[in-house]
């Protein structure tokens, strides 16, 4: 008897999380045991559903998916986790394999390749939408020798959440009830990142934000 995949959806967008799910639940193998609207709940699902595999999307609001994806990981190794983007970008390439993510799919080929890649997943193998894979190839390798390349783990976990806040517009009080921490605590941790990141204000700090994908240029 085939063992059921426990997958756990992370998409802000409704229609698209119950559309995942409709497709997944007729899936005799795959069971979704939980849905989260933003990155902070689906590290906090994953701590208590263990699910097999996280869908997990990169854009959301208060915690993105690649710094949850770093955080589960961090955390509970076996869960294996795919992103679902709908960027083509260079940008979120290597941040995707260095969050720890198994696989990658694109938002438009999620249909038929979504189902592989939980599958491949739950099996321990990778699997990325092609267009995916073949842009990483080329970016790996223009960026193999390359010095300098931005790298978000040069700040500690709660400095990356605190940029995200940071780069989506909200105040040092909006970060601090958000993070149940003092507002001194957060003015702290803001000057801490602006002073191992070399940059002068927030502007900067967003377009590091954007560079990395910890957020998107539209947002």
């Amino acid at each position: 008897m085939l063992m059921e995949t426990k997958v756990l959806l992370a998409d802000d967008h409704t229609i698209l999380r119950e559309g995942l799910k409709m497709v997944l639940d007729a899936q005799p193998q795959i069971k979704v045991v939980g849905e989260a609207e933003d990155g902070r709940e689906a590290v906090e699902l994953a701590e208590s559903l263990q699910p097999d595999v996280v869908v997990m999307d990169i854009a959301m609001p208060n915690l993105n998916g690649l710094e949850a994806t770093r955080q589960i990981k961090k955390r509970w190794p076996h869960i294996k986790v795919v992103i679902l983007t709908m960027h083509e970008n260079h940008q979120y390439l290597m941040q995707i394999v260095k969050a720890g993510a198994t696989g990658a799919v694109l938002k438009r080929s999620a249909g038929t390749e979504l189902l592989t890649a939980i599958q491949a997943a739950a099996h321990g193998q990778s699997y990325f939408s092609p267009a995916i894979a073949s842009m990483m190839l080329e970016d790996y390798r223009v960026r193999l020798n390359e010095e300098g390349v931005d790298d978000p783990e040069i700040l500690t976990e709660r400095e990356r959440e605190v940029l995200q806040l940071v780069a989506e517009g909200k105040t040092n009080q909006e970060i601090a009830d958000d993070l149940y921490l003092s507002i001194k605590t957060v003015q702290t941790h803001r000057a801490h990142i602006m002073e191992k990141l070399g940059v002068h204000d927030r502007t900067d700090l967003v377009k590091y934000a954007i560079r990395t994908g910890m957020v998107t240029s539209e947002s």
